[in-house]
């Protein structure tokens, strides 16, 4: 999974604008513990290409953060979540761009084994299952992302246990 030396980022080399906007986020966690992430493509039109992250996406002008999530899920994995709660919110104040604040909610959802069979991937190259060892220490995954995921598998290094 890794890039080779040499190798450079779309996120990097590309010229396609980038848009800016208020997020909703999934941290989907198997009931084994391990967490269920997307591998974004590589298209430069796209924030971090080519990278691990969890599923989700923009929040429409009128919608509500949960329902965007849930809108997201059908969308990236044909995923109907009925239990999603709200985890973490980062935001991002961008006065130095000229632009204005802009959020990312992530909502913590419990998956069951048999579910996940089920899922049909509609958004990204792949669909994968890490423990949080593996993805915080040798996978590529989004920044902001990483994050979040790190604050949730080592939640015991900061406060309670989630």
């Amino acid at each position: 999974m890794n890039r080779q030396r040499g190798q450079t980022s779309a996120l990097v080399t590309g010229q396609a604008k980038l848009s800016v906007q208020d997020a909703s986020a999934a941290i989907i966690v198997l009931e084994d513990g391990r967490y269920l992430l997307q591998l974004r493509d590589d298209r430069e039109e796209i924030w971090y290409p080519d990278h691990w992250g969890c599923f989700g996406g923009g929040v429409e002008s009128g919608e509500d953060p949960l329902e965007a999530l849930r809108r997201e899920l059908r969308e990236e994995l044909g995923y109907d979540s009925q239990d999603a709660r709200l985890f973490i919110q980062l935001d991002f104040d961008l006065p130095g761009l000229k632009l204005e604040r802009y959020y990312r909610k992530y909502y913590l959802i419990t998956m069951r084994l048999a579910e996940m069979r089920h899922l049909t991937l509609g958004e990204g190259k792949a669909v994968a299952a890490f423990d949080g060892d593996t993805l915080l220490g040798s996978l590529k995954v989004t920044p902001y992302d990483a994050f979040v995921l790190f604050l949730h598998a080592r939640a015991f290094r900061i406060g309670k246990a989630c």
